[in-house]
C-alpha cells in the first residue's frame, strides 16, 4: 500500500517496500563496483536509509561532510569537493552495475544529478519515489549523467598486451580531482615516484602457460578458430592493480612502461623507479623484499605461504592456508606495499603484492584510495617522516572478493 506525504506531494512506499530497497541496496554494495570501497557504501547507505525514514532534509553537502568523511562542522564546502566527488562516481558505478542485464530487472536504486537524495523505480515502472527537501535543488559544480560503461568480465587470465591497454585507458578525471584535493597524503607516497627523471617500470607477474589462441570468425562470432601462438597472461586481480597505479601515473603526467617480470632485467631496473606487483609468481618482488623486515615465506609444499617479520620470526600472524583458500574461497588475505631505495640499483622502488590475489587488489586500493593515504601519513608523520616505508595489510576475501584493506603494522627507516 502506497502513503501519501502531503507536504511534498509525493508518495512513499509501505513497510514491505521499504524492506525491498534495503534488500536491494544490500545487493548493490556487495557488488565488486562498491565491495572494495569504504566510502561508497557507507554513502549510499546513509542517503538510502534516510530517505526511507523519513529524514531527508538531512541529506545535504554539509551533513554528508560531517557525518559520513568526518569533516568539522564549519568546513569549507567550496574547496573540499570530497561529497560532489563521492556522488559523482557512485552515479558512475550505479550506472555500471544496472547496464548488466542480469540486473536489469532488479529493483533501481540511483542518485539523480544535482541531489544526493536517492530514487527507487520499481521494475517495469516508470514512477520515481523520492522524499524531496528544500536543499535538494543544490547543483553540484560540474556534475553530469554518469556515462554508461560495459560490465567487467572475470576472466582466469589476461594477456600482458591487454593489462598495457587497459592501463593506457586508466587516466580519469575523478583520479585527478582526488589528487588536488588530497595533495598532503598523495605527495607522501607518490611525489617521489613522480619526481624522478625516468619513466617508471611496472613490473607485472606473469604466466607462459599458452601456446595456442581461440579467435572468433568476424562473420560469425559464435565460430572459434584455434592458432599457435606464445601467449604471456596474468591473472585479472594483478590486473585491477596495475589499472590502478598506471591510473595515478598517467593523470599525473608520468610516463611508465609495462613488462612481465619474465622480460623484466637488472639493467631494466637501473633505469628508473620500478613498480613490482604480484609476490609469489614475481620472482623480482621476492629478491626484493627479502632483507625487508617484513618479507613473504612460504613451507615446501606451498600449502601455506605467509608474510614474516624478521624482528618476530617466531610469530605467525599473516598466514594464509592455500587449501582452506581453494576449498571456501573465504579467508583473510594478507599483503606488503612499500617505498624505498633499492641498494643494488640505487632506484626508487615500490612493492604491491599480496599473498593471494585478493590482497594484491587490497594493496592496489590502499595506495589510491586518499582515506588510505592519509592514514599512511599519519603513521608516517608520527614515525619521523622517514624515506623508506613499509606496511602489511590485511583483508577479509569472501567469496574471493576482498573487502576494504587495513594496516597489521607499519616500519619507516
Amino acid at each position: 500500500m502506497s502513503v501519501a506525504s502531503p507536504e511534498h506531494g509525493q508518495t512513499t512506499r509501505s513497510e514491505p517496500d521499504r524492506h525491498a530497497v534495503r534488500k536491494q541496496l544490500d545487493r548493490l554494495l556487495e557488488n565488486p563496483y562498491f565491495s572494495h570501497s569504504k566510502r561508497f557504501p557507507s554513502f549510499l547507505r546513509f542517503v538510502v536509509e534516510q530517505t526511507l525514514t523519513g529524514d531527508a532534509e538531512k541529506i545535504k553537502e554539509r551533513t554528508l561532510g560531517i557525518e559520513i568523511f568526518g569533516r568539522d562542522a564549519d568546513y569549507d564546502t567550496a574547496s573540499d569537493p570530497i561529497v560532489r566527488v563521492t556522488a559523482a562516481e557512485i552515479r558512475k558505478r550505479v550506472a555500471q552495475y544496472y547496464q548488466d542485464e542480469s540486473h536489469r530487472d532488479e529493483l533501481r536504486i540511483t542518485l539523480p544529478s544535482g541531489s544526493y537524495i536517492p530514487q527507487f523505480n520499481w521494475p517495469k515502472e516508470s514512477e520515481e519515489i523520492a522524499l524531496p527537501d528544500e536543499g535538494s535543488d543544490e547543483l553540484e559544480p560540474g556534475a553530469s549523467p554518469a556515462p554508461s560503461a560495459a560490465h567487467p568480465q572475470r576472466h582466469s587470465v589476461f594477456v600482458l598486451a591487454l593489462t598495457c591497454a587497459l592501463a593506457c585507458l586508466a587516466s580519469v578525471g575523478g583520479v585527478l580531482i582526488w589528487q588536488a584535493y588530497h595533495r598532503p597524503a598523495f605527495d607522501l607516497f607518490w611525489q617521489p615516484i613522480l619526481k624522478a627523471e625516468h619513466p617508471v617500470l611496472l613490473c607485472i607477474a606473469d604466466q607462459l602457460q599458452y601456446s595456442s589462441i581461440a579467435l572468433r570468425d568476424a562473420a560469425e562470432p559464435t565460430h572459434q578458430v584455434l592458432l599457435n601462438d606464445q601467449l604471456t597472461a596474468i591473472v585479472v586481480d594483478d590486473v585491477y592493480a596495475t589499472v590502478k597505479v598506471a591510473g595515478i601515473l598517467q593523470s599525473s603526467g608520468k610516463q611508465y612502461t609495462v613488462k612481465g617480470e619474465g622480460a623484466t632485467n637488472l639493467e631494466d631496473l637501473r633505469n628508473g623507479p620500478t613498480v613490482f606487483i604480484g609476490a609469489f609468481d614475481n620472482a623480482w618482488t621476492l629478491r626484493l623484499t627479502k632483507d625487508l623486515r617484513f618479507h613473504f615465506a612460504n613451507d615446501a609444499n606451498m600449502t601455506k605461504m605467509s608474510i614474516v617479520d624478521s624482528m618476530a620470526p617466531s610469530q605467525s600472524h599473516w598466514v594464509v592456508d592455500r587449501s582452506v583458500q581453494m576449498a571456501t574461497h573465504n579467508y583473510r588475505d594478507y599483503a606488503i606495499v612499500a617505498r624505498f631505495t633499492d641498494g643494488n640499483t640505487g632506484k626508487l622502488t615500490v612493492i604491491l603484492a599480496g599473498i593471494g590475489r585478493g590482497g594484491t587488489i587490497a594493496a592496489g586500493e590502499f595506495l589510491t584510495d586518499p582515506d588510505d593515504l592519509a592514514l599512511l601519513r599519519r603513521a608516517a608523520h608520527d614515525a619521523g617522516d622517514k624515506k623508506n616505508m613499509e606496511i602489511v595489510l590485511s583483508t577479509e576475501t569472501i567469496d574471493d572478493k576482498p573487502g576494504s584493506p587495513k594496516m597489521e603494522a607499519a616500519y619507516f627507516w
